[in-house]
């Protein structure tokens, strides 16, 4: 419990870190978490399931394989001896901390007791393809987010049409090669 009287009085600042935790076992791994002491969370959202004799409701993690965490980075052996942990996420050996407002947005849409599911990560300009409706298989970029616009271009002419796509609808597809290096240079 010393862990979390620190963050809550602020006495040193604990940044919270993204753990990669072996496959269905976030919510065992948090409990471990939360026993040693460790402020923990499992963003979760409830979907119906379709067997073959029943519905059943699920609760489900948000962030399949991963459980958040907030420690002192300096002081990681515990976490990343409790079973279950993979290693937590950062670049190369060197953790990244996540935005406390990310965590708190996080935890504010769970509670909200609003609808909540994943969703693809999906950037304005990205290359997107439809999967399902009248426009099924059309490809084209993501224009805006909020109604999801998909643009169609016939580059040979240098025009573009754009049309309002439901967003279950849609997929990303992955850059080209030659593309994610002229973006990242």
């Amino acid at each position: 419990m010393i862990h979390q009287e620190e963050a809550r009085q602020g006495v040193e600042l604990i940044d919270w870190y993204a753990l990669r935790v072996r496959a269905q076992h976030e919510r065992v791994v948090s409990n471990m978490l939360h026993l040693k002491g460790y402020e923990e969370f499992v963003p979760s959202y409830r979907t119906k399931k379709r067997w073959s004799d029943r519905l059943k409701e699920l609760e489900l993690p948000l962030f399949p394989g991963y459980v958040f965490c907030r420690f002192d980075v300096t002081k990681r052996l515990p976490i990343l001896l409790t079973p279950g942990v993979v290693q937590v996420i950062g670049i190369g050996k060197t953790p990244i901390p996540i935005p406390e407002r990310e965590i708190d947005a996080l935890k504010s849409v769970v509670s909200s007791q609003l609808p909540v599911g994943p969703c693809a990560f999906l950037h304005i300009g990205q290359k997107i393809r439809v999967t399902t409706g009248a426009l099924e298989g059309l490809e084209g970029i993501l224009l805006v987010k909020k109604p999801f616009r998909l643009v169609v271009s016939i580059t040979m002419l240098q025009r573009s049409v754009a049309v309002e796509v439901d967003e279950d609808w849609i997929v990303p597809i992955s850059q080209p090669a030659v593309h994610a290096r002229l973006v990242t240079a």
